[in-house]
């Protein structure tokens, strides 16, 4: 929809979003009317680099013609139907996706955090069914993000601020240790402990990436233990670091494994993968869902998961990604740069706020975002040139030098 055929001003959508919307989201101040490949327009033409890709969402770039096609092929068949019958869409997916990445089954769900609470009801009830009771017990990692929901929130490890402020008691049944720490987590499992859940990259930590050493050590210590090892991919998954899904890059594999944000390109999708064992855990009536494996959702995944894996975009990811990396440590004021593949992290000294750099740079047209205090995050989309990679820094180097 464009502005010019409302009727409206720029003011006018603002003053509705104000009077009828409940705000949670710190706006940028510009109205994004178009997208398409690596920028956004707004409402007067005016480009913007996108190193944010709604938020690690467009991997094969913003309005790829080949989902775009695929969207609007699937809108002339049949756009919703509930889970009984069968629809091709979920079945071409559920193919292409578990036998991309070694997994036995898929269950779909619409969002990342919703991907999260199937990940943690499936391995509860694993638990409870093979070992008992009280076998329900998850250790999670401190400064880790798994979503907003009662039960992903609950996992995510920010006891006391964050997203967990002002909502009461959490879901019980979940303990933290800290980050890349192996040991931690082997004291902080207790004999009702059934899984362990991890992020191969922590984002909203501020772009920690795990070391080989920690998530080897908990796929051997679940084994052990036989206990389950359950990866949130939801911001790496689908090429993002330099592999189709980042605990590839490990040379492991999980016993379920959630994703999100960059399977749908662009459209609303989540899901977990299981081992055959695990998803017997899953049966009739157990858990569900109204919109989850949407027609239209997988018409739009197949088709982004095709462009991943056609043109090699993961492969991308790990080349620009070292290329940018390597070229941000040369901006001033920086302290470390943190990264996997295309996301990544920059972390200044204490003269530079990541927020003032965030809207510096949305001055210069550069989309991205700030994590904690003073460090940036970028997760552009993975059809990303070195060139549009000399553009940002060029904009982030004036912008930190203009503080």
């Amino acid at each position: 929809m464009k502005l010019k055929d409302t009727g409206l001003t720029k003011q006018d959508i603002k003053d509705k979003v104000s009077k009828y919307m409940i705000e949670t989201y710190e706006r940028f101040d510009f109205l994004a009317e178009t997208a398409e490949g690596m920028y956004l327009y707004d409402e007067e033409g005016q480009a913007y680099l996108d190193f944010y890709a709604g938020i690690a969402v467009n991997n094969a770039g913003s309005r790829n013609p080949k989902v775009v096609a695929a969207v609007k092929d699937q809108m002339d068949d049949i756009m919703h139907t509930f889970n009984y019958p069968y629809t091709i869409p979920q079945a071409l997916l559920a193919e292409k996706v578990c036998e991309t990445i070694g997994m036995d089954k898929i269950f779909y769900q619409n969002s990342g955090t919703e991907a999260n609470e199937a990940m943690i009801k499936m391995a509860r009830k694993y638990g409870i069914e093979k070992y008992g009771p009280n076998k329900y017990h998850i250790v999670t990692a401190k400064m880790g993000f798994h979503g907003r929901t009662f039960g992903a929130m609950s996992a995510t490890g920010q006891p006391g601020n964050g997203c967990q402020v002002g909502f009461g008691p959490m879901t019980y049944g979940f303990s933290y240790a800290p980050y890349n720490d192996l040991e931690a987590f082997k004291n902080a499992c207790t004999e009702n402990t059934i899984a362990i859940m991890i992020e191969p990259v922590q984002g909203e930590g501020g772009v920690h990436p795990a070391t080989m050493e920690f998530m080897k050590g908990l796929r051997e210590f679940c084994d052990e233990k036989g206990m389950l090892l359950l990866i949130d991919e939801v911001q790496t998954g689908w090429g993002r670091t330099g592999a189709v899904m980042s605990y590839m890059n490990y040379g492991i594999k999980p016993d379920i494994v959630s994703m999100a944000k960059g399977l749908g390109g662009g459209m609303p999708i989540g899901a977990i993968c299981a081992t055959e064992e695990v998803s017997k855990a899953f049966s009739a009536g157990s858990h569900g869902t109204t919109f989850g494996g949407h027609p239209v959702s997988c018409a739009a995944a197949l088709a982004e998961v095709e462009e991943i894996l056609d043109k090699d975009l993961a492969g991308n990811a790990k080349e620009v990604g070292d290329y940018f990396a390597k070229k941000l440590e040369g901006l001033p004021h920086v302290k470390e740069v943190r990264h996997q593949g295309l996301l990544v992290g920059v972390e200044f000294d204490d003269t530079i706020k990541g927020v003032d750099v965030k809207h510096g740079a949305l001055d210069r047209h550069l989309l991205i975002t700030s994590i904690g205090a003073h460090t940036i995050r970028m997760v552009p989309p993975l059809i990303v040139s070195k060139e549009e990679c000399d553009k940002a820094f060029e904009i982030l180097e004036d912008t930190v030098k203009s503080l």
